[in-house]
């Protein structure tokens, strides 16, 4: 079989969402290299190795590859991702002069390469992300992450997935019930849940990502304490009873102990009085996936919607929030 291979340059900061721009037009699958200079800083803290091959990517840019099925209109296509990804420069994300282009290729060529790039990743003190087809022995206390990201992105190799694994970690103590909004390939939720979690409630406006979902809770086990809806933010949740806030079928009560909400800032500023009414007083909203140039944005946002902001992280240009709804 034949696929279009669409080509994107264009920046590190533009990823996340021209990935999941191909991901809506239909790409049977999606392929992201950064630049493989040496001079970038990276992280070493956990004893990671940095296995990456060097190429002609500059500093700062990024190469993302679509895959779409022999007949798709590309003229189409392309004609209607280019003005979606110019108005990202509304939402302050530049994606530089970026440029696309078109070649035909044989499934052999992408359909399993891109797994030699993706290999065990320690990305916090007790958290490692597994591909499932690699061997890997865990040391004592590791809790281990098996994935396989299939159509959905989120692998914990970009900064926001990882800083808000990280986060998780610091938050969860045990029990906790929590729920999960835009969980992509489920990589949070499963984070969630073996830290200590027991139960999350898994959302994705994506039908892709939700079937990936589902499959990775299944893979790692955790089928009765992960649920993965189809839902649009937190629109799950009105489907409940004003008299009884156990929502049929969900496998959470609300109001929940946790929310996290790893996406776009202009999206998590749209549904701030959703998830403080999502929370128990006293509860926790990790909300990640945050460019730096938004965070006095969202941050206000918290707190004119009642959140104190007890903690933030940072991982390169990327913010998470950690706030409480107050007791």
């Amino acid at each position: 079989m034949k696929w279009h291979e669409l080509t994107i340059s264009t920046t590190e900061q533009a990823i996340e969402m021209i990935t999941n721009f191909l991901h809506e037009t239909g790409a049977g699958g999606v392929s992201i290299e950064e630049s493989g200079t040496l001079n970038k800083q990276r992280d070493t803290s956990l004893g990671q190795w940095y296995d990456m091959p060097l190429n002609d990517i500059p500093e700062g840019q990024a190469v993302i590859k679509g895959y779409f099925a022999e007949g798709t209109d590309m003229a189409a296509l392309e004609a209607g991702l280019k003005p979606r990804i110019d108005e990202l420069r509304e939402y302050g994300i530049e994606p530089g002069d970026y440029s696309i282009d078109t070649v035909i290729v044989d499934d052999e060529d992408w359909a399993t390469a891109w797994k030699q790039y993706f290999k065990p990743i320690r990305v916090s003190d007790r958290l490692t992300i597994k591909p499932t087809w690699e061997e890997y022995t865990p040391s004592p206390g590791e809790a281990i992450i098996e994935l396989d990201p299939g159509m959905a992105f989120g692998t914990g190799a970009h900064p926001t997935t990882a800083l808000c694994l990280r986060t998780l970690e610091s938050v969860i103590r045990g029990g906790e019930e929590v729920i999960d909004v835009g969980t992509g390939s489920g990589i949070l939720a499963i984070g969630a849940v073996r830290l200590g979690a027991s139960n999350v409630l898994a959302l994705d406006l994506d039908p892709v990502a939700v079937s990936s979902a589902a499959e990775n809770a299944h893979l790692n086990g955790l089928d009765s304490q992960i649920k993965v809806r189809l839902s649009d933010l937190l629109g799950v949740l009105k489907n409940g009873s004003d008299e009884d806030s156990s929502l049929i079928g969900l496998n959470v009560s609300v109001p929940v102990d946790v929310v996290i909400a790893n996406i776009l800032a202009e999206i998590i500023l749209l549904f701030l009085d959703d998830v403080y009414a999502a929370l128990k007083p006293g509860g926790t909203y990790i909300a990640s996936g945050i460019y730096k140039n938004k965070e006095d944005d969202v941050e206000s946002g918290l707190r004119a919607a009642g959140f104190k902001v007890i903690d933030r992280r940072r991982d390169e240009d990327w913010i998470a929030f950690v706030a409480k709804k107050p007791e």
